[in-house]
């Protein structure tokens, strides 16, 4: 170290460039930042550090909706730290920071944490949160995230935000981590969580615990909690991978929802022909009342029964499992970029009507098209950049569904699918941005598409031209699977997923 800096100095000097004195005091720690830099939610997430894993142990009592333990964070410092901030809302009782007693405060969502002494940059970070409180008490954005069911249960599983009111986090896609949770329930509750199955015992408090690993890079809101009574499955899909799948005892729908959620694993074959490898160590599905939305969770996507209602619904399935690729291994840099997570699902769901026979995406891309007038408030929102308020908006789905189609006319097959299984695997557990899909499939196709991502992204108003082009016609009948298609969009846009 001392022979490079010796080296760095005389550089300069020999180019005439001014150096720091030998004795310049070094910069002083500073504070993380309160939140990552999301345009959309300021103080999601943290600065200051880099999460590796979390260690997720804790207890729920449904009686007192009762949560307590610990969460152990293993991390890295990016910068000389004098404090740093978690995304909690809990009442946390103990903290520590490399094994000593650190000075903390909880408010509105950011648990602030002074160590005992300053922290410098690169140094490995073991952080023990001790905490026990009722979840169900808070608000975070105006709205609470923790969801009761009738059986007594809970359910730990929304967006963008819900590990603030289980787990301490560095609370944004921009930071995965691997995990382990380890859960002890009732001994007539179930508990699921994601990745593999871990076994559990029983506990001598009458409580039984669960463990759950997820291996691979996972973001803090694509992690979930169920606990309550299910009927819990564990199978083996042909690929060899573990496939776990639950079923709530009080949904109205359960055959239905069977007949859809069990067909997972050909699903994900599909997908994988279409998007590249699946990208995770497990696949399955959980399906519960007191949900009212689908949601990605990884490896483990949660159903609520309301998809289930009219019958059977695989493109709900196909399109929380296309999220497995787009949204959760390459996930949104920002939450400005959610059409990278839902334009790409809702796509997916026109491609498996294609492997269906229900009607080729072109077709259904087409008939949403040509169904919505052009005085619809539904081409006002811009899936480029919808604002929060919109994040979740019809037309981030549908519109960002048909925007996908236009790209396929304009580049072929060939390189459209080129450009897809590209994206996934070079971004592989990583993060993307809006831009850096456009440069790809310019750098792919050969083609400037500016102009085309400007108008089906960031322009308002009903695009001129369909998402097939100019020289096709209206189509005059739905295609079969379009209704179907339509009705899921817009239960998933209704409250995210």
């Amino acid at each position: 170290m001392t022979r490079l800096l010796v080296t760095a100095a005389a550089v300069g000097l020999a180019a005439g460039v001014a150096t720091a004195p030998a004795d310049a005091a070094p910069k002083a720690p500073s504070p993380g930042a309160a939140g990552i830099g999301d345009a959309y939610y300021p103080l999601d997430g943290n600065g200051g550090y880099d999460v590796g894993h979390y260690d997720i142990r804790l207890s729920y009592r449904p009686a007192g909706d009762e949560l307590s333990g610990t969460t152990t964070i293993t991390a890295k410092a990016t910068q000389d730290l004098s404090r740093f901030n978690l995304d909690f809302l809990l009442k946390v009782s103990t903290l520590r920071v490399n094994n000593v007693p650190a000075k903390f405060a909880t408010d509105g969502g950011e648990l602030t944490v002074t160590p005992a002494k300053p922290i410098a940059k690169g140094t490995n970070l073991t952080i023990v949160v001790t905490y026990d409180d009722s979840p169900g008490k808070y608000k975070l954005y105006g709205f609470n995230a923790w969801k009761r069911t009738a059986d007594g249960g809970a359910l730990a599983t929304d967006e963008p935000q819900i590990a603030p009111w289980w787990f301490p986090s560095n609370d944004h896609p921009l930071d995965k981590a691997t995990f382990d949770v380890s859960i002890a329930a009732p001994k007539d509750f179930a508990v699921l969580s994601n990745g593999t199955f871990a076994g559990k015992s029983t506990q001598g408090n009458g409580l039984v615990r669960w463990n759950w690993r997820s291996a691979k890079p996972q973001g803090t809101y694509e992690t979930s909690l169920v606990v309550g009574k299910y009927q819990v499955n564990f199978q083996t899909a042909p690929n060899g991978q573990p496939f776990v799948t639950a079923y709530g005892a009080d949904l109205a729908n359960p055959d239905q929802a069977r007949a859809s959620v069990e067909r997972t694993p050909e699903i994900l074959e599909f997908e994988s022909t279409q998007f590249g490898p699946y990208p995770f160590e497990a696949q399955g599905g959980v399906v519960s009342t007191g949900l009212g939305f689908a949601l990605e969770n990884q490896t483990r996507p949660t159903f609520s029964d309301d998809f289930f209602t009219d019958g059977s619904d695989t493109y709900v399935v196909a399109h929380e499992n296309a999220h497995q690729w787009f949204g959760d291994s390459v996930s949104v840099a920002g939450w400005r970029n959610i059409w990278l997570n839902e334009g790409f699902a809702s796509y997916a769901e026109t491609l498996w009507s294609e492997y269906l026979g229900e009607g080729t995406a072109a077709e259904v891309n087409q008939y949403a098209y040509d169904s919505i007038p052009a005085d619809d408030p539904f081409w006002q929102v811009l899936p480029g950049d919808p604002g929060p308020d919109n994040q979740f908006d019809d037309a981030v789905y549908t519109r960002g569904a048909m925007a996908l189609q236009a790209l396929r006319t304009a580049v072929g097959d060939a390189d459209f699918f080129k450009i897809l299984k590209k994206w996934t695997k070079t971004r592989q557990y990583g993060n993307g941005t809006i831009e850096q899909f456009v440069g790809l499939a310019e750098n792919v196709s050969g083609k400037p598409l500016q102009s085309l991502f400007t108008t089906w992204l960031f322009t308002a108003g009903k695009p001129a031209v369909g998402p097939n082009g100019a020289s096709v016609s209206k189509a005059l009948v739905a295609p079969k699977s379009f209704a179907k298609i339509r009705a899921t969009d817009r239960k998933l846009a209704a409250a995210g997923g």
